[in-house]
């Protein structure tokens, strides 16, 4: 049976997005997800998300990454499903919703193409060497560093993401530039397993560990330029804990159409 679906970006970060509230999905397995993320066999996309139902919140997010699995947080994919929801009429300019790391809550634009999504707060960042090691919904390694645009970003984050420390787990990697004015940031990403336009969770660990670095206070905005536009991230940091954490850009409708899915059982069950 046809199904119908919807192509999402933000800042370059593409999705699959399926509302799941009715007519439930069967048998959704790895392979399946994977071959609808393939960009030359497939849909095209960096991960694919369902939209549930949940009786405490205004939906549920369940994502899984390109290569089928399921995935933690994503944060633009965050921003994505929220203006799906506005488009659905789900929801008008705000809401909460349930991910897996918890609830978010986030609010949309009149227009429904910029989304602010809030984030988890986050007390502890470790360090391995010179990188900043935390999990802001995803586990992130951010490395400073210059002349990132020339930087053979997949070549050295597939090898920090598959070193002895985090191969069995699985790391997203993160290279950032300060340019002053705007931090500038490249993100191998695990499950995708290749250099992204842009990593929701990655600029959001980023704009964290560069204030703990500048030893910064107060509320913080922090303009972020990734390779697929513009995003900022604005918090709160006493030095201890970041709080109100926010992250905010574009999310736009790219195209819609439909594909074939069994049905009767729930996604995710293989």
């Amino acid at each position: 049976m046809n199904i119908n679906f919807f192509k999402y970006q933000g800042a370059g970060n593409d999705f699959i997005l399926i509302d799941h509230r009715t007519g439930p999905i069967k048998d959704i397995d790895y392979e399946r997800v994977k071959q609808l993320c393939d960009r030359r066999f497939g849909i095209g996309a960096d991960g694919l998300m369902f939209l549930t139902s949940n009786p405490d919140y205004d939906f549920e997010m369940l994502y899984f990454n390109a290569d089928g699995r399921p995935g933690s947080m994503c944060g633009n994919g965050g921003r994505c499903i929220v203006a799906f929801a506005k488009h659905l009429g789900i929801i008008d300019k705000e809401t909460n919703f349930l991910a897996v790391d918890g609830p978010h809550y986030a609010k949309i634009s009149a227009e429904g193409n910029w989304v602010d999504l809030q984030m988890i707060d986050i007390d502890t960042i470790n360090t391995d060497g010179d990188a900043y090691v935390l999990n802001t919904g995803s586990p992130h390694y951010v490395l400073q560093m210059q002349n990132l645009a020339s930087y053979d970003v997949y070549q050295n984050g597939k090898a920090i993401r598959n070193n002895d420390t985090y191969k069995k787990e699985g790391i997203n990697v993160n290279f950032v530039e300060d340019k002053g004015d705007y931090l500038f940031v490249r993100t191998f990403e695990r499950g995708v397993e290749d250099e992204t336009y842009a990593c929701g969770t990655g600029v959001t660990a980023v704009a964290l560990s560069m204030a703990q670095h500048k030893h910064q206070n107060g509320h913080i905005e922090t303009p972020v330029k990734v390779l697929g536009g513009d995003l900022r991230i604005s918090f709160d940091y006493n030095g201890e804990q970041f709080s109100n954490v926010f992250l905010c850009g574009p999310a736009e409708k790219v195209f819609e159409g439909t594909i074939p899915f069994p049905q009767d059982g729930q996604p995710g069950q293989s």
